[in-house]
């Protein structure tokens, strides 16, 4: 069973294989047709494909951000319709190091579903280890998925002042309010420090390796608790990107705060931080 990441190699030698399940989350937040369009013109042998704001986004039920998380029973349908039941090994991927498909892993996790991994540098490195691709849109047969959402990992905007540690996952200019491309307003929350997404992956956009990851989590944690940690983004998706690299890390899985800064910010009433904390 993989439960974190995964590489080119191995995932190669189970195409084809009905109990493994592919998923394609190539997404552009400023064009959400591209990933799509994407994916029918060439993806990883057997993959079906999952949109951020299509499959992996839902009217708003535990928070109101712009990435809504999906009710359980949405999730349900939505993971029966992709072909995952609680037998299948899922690998997701996009091509952006795992920024989009971190949400759909999270989403899996949370529902109970622990065989589901990253695709390690995603398309890039799947075409860059020269792998079969195919073309055409790709549909698997519909499955029974069966989960309980784990709402442990999970924090809602009311529970924000209870939380011992809050991990901002953005760019570090739209945490310190340098700039913000999306939301109404720049800034961070209050109390929280930042650690960038990407600062998990090397120059080939591989995850680094899991000792490397843990030391750059345990210095941000300081006397902090792992389980204590939670972490927002924008919109609750690329702060998965931290949870997949903080748990293949060997630590325990956080939490994710997924309204994020886009549901935050979207009340005037609540305080905006700016720089650095």
């Amino acid at each position: 069973m993989y439960k974190t990441i995964i590489d080119s190699e191995i995932l190669a030698n189970y195409l084809g294989d009905p109990e493994w399940i592919i998923v394609d989350c190539r997404y552009d937040l400023l064009d959400s047709a591209a990933g799509r369009k994407a994916w029918e013109e060439s993806h990883i042998p057997g993959a079906v494909y999952a949109s951020v704001s299509g499959e992996l986004s839902g009217d708003p039920v535990t928070d109101h951000g712009r990435h809504p998380l999906p009710a359980p029973q949405t999730m349900m349908g939505t993971f029966s319709s992709l072909g995952i039941d609680s037998g299948k090994q899922v690998v997701v991927y996009d091509d952006t190091g795992g920024a989009f498909c971190a949400r759909l892993w999270w989403m899996l996790k949370y529902m109970g579903h622990e065989a589901v991994a990253v695709l390690d540098g995603g398309w890039s490195a799947w075409r860059k280890d020269d792998r079969k691709v195919e073309s055409g849109e790709i549909i698997n047969q519909r499955s029974s998925f069966f989960g309980r959402p784990n709402r442990d990992r999970l924090v809602i905007v009311d529970q924000l002042p209870e939380v011992p540690l809050l991990i901002d996952s953005r760019d570090p200019d739209r945490y310190q309010g340098k700039l913000e491309p999306i939301d109404r307003v720049a800034g961070h929350i209050p109390g929280a420090i930042n650690h960038f997404w990407q600062n998990n992956l090397d120059e080939q956009g591989r995850f680094l390796p899991p000792d490397r990851l843990a030391e750059n989590f345990t210095r941000l944690l300081g006397d902090t608790a792992p389980e204590d940690v939670v972490f927002y983004c924008g919109s609750g998706v690329t702060a998965c990107h931290n949870i997949v690299a903080f748990t293949h890390a060997g630590l325990p899985q956080p939490r994710l705060y997924a309204g994020s800064w886009s549901e935050w910010c979207s009340d005037p009433s609540r305080p905006v931080a700016t720089g650095t904390e």
